[in-house]
């Protein structure tokens, strides 16, 4: 049995009781610290590393001795959910989840992220760092700035132009088409903030990226015939793209937006703007744990599997003191998305009726 969280009141919180809410949220905090679910976890890591390095390596060696095109379409699929699965590792090394010291993790993004998948480890550090402090709030969580759509109901429609207002218009029908695009975006916007800022291992990765990039293509189209390869690297990168964006994009997209003044509290903010999906073995490998959204924002150091064991003292939490923790199926969150985005574009819809 776990600890019992007692509210001193049952009334929901408010921005206004910051004093309350730190405290609650150190209760909360400490139960979790008591019960060891903020320990770093080696052992488990390096046991999920070397599953990756061996899917990852199973792939390659596929590449290398099947000469038949169309198996490689097999391939590139199987390749691109093991890139995802990379990509959630150096998530979490990102975080802090994995050792007990940050050159650890910083080798563990260097090479999963810059080298393997072609992300800037420094770029992805400052994104998704912004992203944490201000989840789902105008003009400060920078994965709603999204090109070209909109995910907030804030932007000026008359102020926007054409092809805009069109893609807008019909966004719930063009967003899952557009994940296919999100690896190729990962990678450029990797290369474009490199391009114009010092990360901390500015050099370094520029040499892990650029030989990313030299040696993905060098191997495709030296073992491939030209469309074969071509096919491959398309399908490899949109079916990466879409995995990623299935995955990244139930966490927030349709929850509530915050107004870029809100003064709302850490815990309210981090729980009121997330989604969980419902755990399950394959939702939680698939998902690299992040369909334990709410939990991770409120504690993202916490190790991917910790999260299972937190979830029921964070939703007892949360019901304790009335604050609203939304969970739903795949299937639902999906629907939450699109009915949210068809909603933004329903004003442009009604001006061309």
């Amino acid at each position: 049995m776990h600890q019992t969280l007692s509210p001193s009141h049952m009334s929901p919180l408010t921005s206004s009781s910051q004093e309350t809410t730190q405290g609650t949220y150190a209760e909360l905090k400490h139960v979790l610290k008591q019960r060891g679910l903020l320990e770093k976890q080696p052992t488990y890591y390096i046991y999920r590393i070397a599953l990756l390095c061996a899917m990852f390596g199973l792939g390659v060696l596929f590449l290398l001795l099947v000469h038949v095109w169309w198996l490689q379409l097999l391939n590139a699929t199987y390749l691109a959910f093991v890139w995802t699965q990379i990509g959630l590792l150096s998530h979490e090394a990102g975080h802090r989840q994995m050792f007990h010291h940050a050159w650890q993790h910083d080798l563990v993004s260097l090479i999963g992220g810059d080298l393997l998948i072609g992300m800037s480890y420094g770029w992805w550090l400052e994104k998704h760092n912004a992203h944490h402090s201000h989840p789902n709030q105008v003009d400060t969580d920078p994965d709603l700035a999204i090109p070209l759509l909109d995910f907030t109901g804030t932007a000026d429609l008359a102020k926007m132009g054409r092809v805009r207002q069109i893609l807008v218009k019909y966004q719930a029908w063009l967003f899952l088409p557009a994940l296919l695009t999100v690896a190729i975006g990962l990678q450029y916007n990797s290369f474009t903030f490199l391009l114009h800022k010092k990360a901390r291992y500015y050099a370094l990765e520029w040499v892990l990226m650029l030989a990313h990039v030299v040696v993905y293509l060098a191997c495709v189209f030296i073992l491939l015939p030209f469309w074969p390869a071509f096919l491959f690297v398309v399908v490899h990168q949109a079916l990466t793209g879409l995995y990623l964006g299935a995955i990244f994009a139930p966490n927030h997209k349709g929850m509530p937006v915050l107004e870029k003044e809100s003064a709302m509290d850490f815990l309210h903010r981090q729980v009121l703007t997330a989604r969980n999906i419902h755990a399950h073995p394959v939702t939680d490998f698939c998902y690299g744990g992040l369909n334990y959204q709410i939990e991770h924002h409120l504690f993202p150091s916490m190790a991917r599997n910790q999260l299972k064991a937190a979830q029921p003292i964070v939703k007892e939490f949360c019901q304790a003191y009335a604050i609203a923790y939304h969970e739903t199926s795949v299937w639902q969150s999906l629907t939450e998305i699109l009915s949210h985005l068809h909603q933004i574009g329903t004003p442009l819809r009604r001006i061309t009726a």
